[in-house]
Order: structure tokens, then sequence, then C-alpha cells
């Protein structure tokens, strides 16, 4: 299973607010609905790119996050990080050890991939392990610095997670880490430095 399974046809619509869409997706071999969001903003998408990689600022933006960690950079644009997201009693807070990429989406966009790696660290008994996370953002730039940005995901934190709180704690997802998201990157004060690496693999204008 991988954010291949994420066809367009599985996508249903739940609501919109704010100007920021929310769909779930029922997936055949899990209880937990996969999400998607959908906003468009009008940011330079090099902004976008530096706040991703603004690992520190995350907790600015992350619905529920509780700490962000990198753990390991790659050769390339790969990061191994790890997140801790708080969870709902009488749940652990939740940990996610994942592997981000970036690439080119078709002929002008960017997409971050997110991906597990469980077996990463050790594993701590205060935190639930999420063993099954795929995910990814794409950014598909427009006129007068608008862009495009679509976050679709899927996490199986576990088979002793009812999957009814897993799935309600999940729409919040979204639609929060994607309203904190638009008031960091238009604010005018927030400048994260841009990666000069990425020019080195990506032409991102």
């Amino acid at each position: 299973m991988g954010i291949e399974v994420f066809a367009e046809d599985r996508w249903e619509f739940r609501v919109e607010h704010k100007g920021i869409s929310i769909f779930s997706a029922k997936l055949e071999s899990s209880d937990i609905m996969g999400f998607k969001g959908h906003v468009v903003l009008k940011v330079p998408l090099r902004k976008l790119i530096a706040l991703f990689h603004d690992f520190e600022s995350y907790h600015r933006w992350v619905h529920h996050l509780l700490s962000m960690q990198l753990l390991e950079k790659g050769e390339q644009l790969d990061y191994i990080v790890r997140q801790v997201i708080d969870a709902p009693w009488p749940l652990k807070p939740m940990e996610m050890l994942i592997r981000t990429g970036v690439a080119e989406e078709g002929s002008e966009g960017v997409a971050v991939t997110m991906v597990s790696e469980p077996e990463f660290i050790p594993e701590d008994s205060r935190f639930q392990r999420v063993r099954e996370t795929y995910g990814k953002w794409i950014f598909i730039p427009g006129k007068d610095d608008q862009v495009d940005i679509t976050f679709m995901m899927h996490m199986h934190p576990g088979e002793n997670i009812p999957s009814g709180i897993v799935n309600t704690a999940l729409f919040e997802v979204p639609f929060y880490s994607l309203q904190n998201l638009r008031r960091l990157a238009e604010d005018e004060r927030y400048s994260p430095p841009y990666p000069s690496d990425v020019d080195e693999f990506i032409a991102i204008h």
C-alpha cells in the first residue's frame, strides 16, 4: 500500500470552510480513512519549499505537533524526521518516523513525499509508534504567485487503536494544518532561508 491507492475516483468531498476543501477516501485494506486537503495560496513557491525545510517552525503549523526532530539528512533531497503528534484520550501520543523527499510533479509542480520508516530508531513505550504512513504534498504554481496545494495522507497507528477515534481526529489534521500553513506562509515577517541544495536537483522559480 502507498500513496498510489489515492486514485482520484476514491475521494469523497466532505466539507469546504475558509477556502479549504476536505475529502476522505475509504481504502479496501484498512478501516482507517485517508484524507485530502486542498487550498490555493498567494505565496511564492520557493517560500513554500523553504517553509517545508524549516523544521524548527513545524510546530507553528502542523496540527497537534508536540515534537519535531531531524534524524538524518540524505545525500539528495531526502530526510528522516521524527514527529510526535498529540492524540485524544485514552490514546498515547503518536510517534511517526518519516522519510521525506522532494521531486518534480508534472511539468511545473513540486511534490513532497512521505513514507514511514518505523524501525529507524528503537521504540519508546511512552508513545504509540505508527507503523504505516504514506503522504504527499503537491504544489502547482499558477499566475500572480498563486500556488495550488493538495495534501494527501493515510496512516495506520496500530491494530489496538479504534478506527473510529482515529478517523474522527484525522479530519482535523488537513484543515487546521492548511489553515496554519496559510497563516505562516502569508506572513511577510516570516522569511525562512531557502535550501540551496534544492536547486541542484529541481528548478523552482
